[in-house]
């Protein structure tokens, strides 16, 4: 029992708290939206209830999908500006005081802001702008941002040059797989359960990391600070902030500068398209002539996210056999953009469902970017440069919400479909940017200390 134990620990590590938060991330999401529109609709129609109790008028109400996408651009507005100093601030910390904080602290506010959903939603009085007091709450703490850039940080400090790609790769696969879980338990939660259970259930997966990650996850070994770093950073948060910019500066071998700054531009690219597509999608396909039930909605986005999950847990690790990370970062690229504009032209349910097939190995080129990344920078700074791209994953939440949630009004009645062509000109440049890289000097991984 405790080799079983041991042989698990060296395949999962962090692994599950990404599960764990990412599931509760995808749940709360569509569930903050519906509870938007929800509060939205009864604000416009307070004595008329047969609106807002029709999903069909509901959701094919344009000034009700207007004033939905400017609340929930206030909201993604908010959480991405306070977001940025603590990620910033965390990941070079991380590098001497450990990865753990990084991954609890988000998940203790996210408590506290699915507090105030349950609240907005049993008070039928509660203004529809409370939402905004939850990203500041939970934006404290860095949100998902703090908790990628720990678990990927960990991940690079217990991996050997030789399986980093793939143990990325596979913390990155729980993105997805918590995406499946998480979108099918949105969509049967509010049709059957409503707002109450949905939140609450939110709540028990953020505790259940929390749990794991003080029970059951060891802290690596992080006796890999070059001399002196700590008497040069010293205590002050501001000088982490500076260490994280002082890593991205730094001159390096083999063009290994400009190499990390063009992988940061393909992070914020990619980082875009996700937020941005999950900031619409849902008004996008509960609009006519689509008409999703929130249901349906769910059962797609796991479709989706189980792909997503497979491609990056099973078939890149066998690709991997035969071609390089790169050639497979380059198709995987070609096949998102394909992806999103089929999605921009899909008017029925089975061209959207055909959406998640095409764009299956879409995930791929993040697990590659994080990879080579990660071997480009020292070992004693991981935290701070995984602490700048996820400060740059932040910033797109912002530029995001005000890209697509102000283009899709404003298209709405003529061709709603415009921002996935945006997106999908935004994935043919991060494919551009993936040539160029790979047309770049190789960079040596560097080795771990527990090799």
């Amino acid at each position: 029992m405790p080799g079983l134990r041991e042989r698990l620990r060296g395949i999962f590590a962090v692994e599950p708290v990404l599960f764990f938060f990412m599931t509760s991330t995808f749940i709360v999401f569509p569930a903050f939206q519906q509870l938007v529109i929800a509060k939205v609709c009864n604000e416009m129609f307070p004595t008329n209830t047969t609106v807002c109790d029709n999903p069909r008028r509901l959701n094919g109400n344009a000034e009700i999908q207007r004033r939905s996408s400017f609340i929930i651009l206030a909201y993604s507005g908010t959480l991405s500006l306070v977001s940025i100093p603590p990620a910033l601030m965390l990941g070079s910390w991380s590098d001497q005081g450990g990865r753990r904080l990084g991954m609890v602290l988000p998940s203790l506010l996210a408590l506290v802001g699915n507090c105030i959903f349950i609240a907005m939603a049993v008070v039928e009085s509660a203004s529809v702008y409370w939402c905004v007091a939850v990203a500041l709450v939970t934006g404290i703490s860095g949100c998902h941002v703090s908790v990628f850039l720990s678990c990927f940080s960990y991940v690079a400090d217990v991996a050997d040059a030789s399986s980093r790609t793939r143990r990325l790769a596979l913390a990155e696969s729980m993105v997805f797989i918590g995406g499946t879980v998480g979108f099918l338990l949105s969509g049967y939660l509010l049709q059957n359960y409503k707002f109450l259970v949905t939140f609450s259930v939110c709540s028990t997966f953020h505790l259940i990391s929390i749990l794991y990650v003080l029970l059951c996850l060891p802290s690596p070994d992080l006796n890999t600070l070059a001399e002196g770093q700590e008497e040069e950073d010293g205590p002050s948060l501001l000088m982490h902030v500076g260490r994280s910019f002082r890593v991205m500066l730094k001159n390096r071998p083999d063009n290994g500068k400009q190499k990390l700054y063009f992988l940061v531009i393909c992070t914020f690219l990619n980082n875009v398209i996700v937020i941005g597509e999950q900031s619409i999608l849902l008004l996008y396909l509960t609009y006519k002539p689509r008409e999703f039930t929130t249901e349906m909605y769910g059962v797609f986005n796991s479709t989706r996210m189980l792909l997503l999950g497979f491609s990056l847990m099973g078939i890149f690790p066998l690709l991997l056999r035969y071609f390089g990370e790169m050639t497979l970062a380059k198709m995987s690229a070609f096949f998102r953009t394909a992806s999103y504009v089929l999605m921009a032209f899909s008017t029925n349910t089975w061209m959207v469902f055909l959406v998640a097939v095409v764009g299956a190995p879409s995930g791929i080129p993040q697990a590659v970017i994080r990879s080579l990344s990660s071997a480009i920078v020292d070992l004693n700074e991981q935290g701070a440069m995984f602490s700048f791209m996820a400060s740059m994953e932040a910033l797109c939440i912002i530029v995001s919400a005000v890209l697509f949630n102000g283009i899709y009004p404003l298209t709405l009645t003529s061709f709603p479909g415009m921002v996935f062509i945006v997106m999908a000109g935004f994935a043919f440049i991060s494919l551009i940017f993936i040539q160029w890289i790979s047309e770049m000097p190789t960079t040596q991984p560097l080795q771990s200390d527990q090799d």
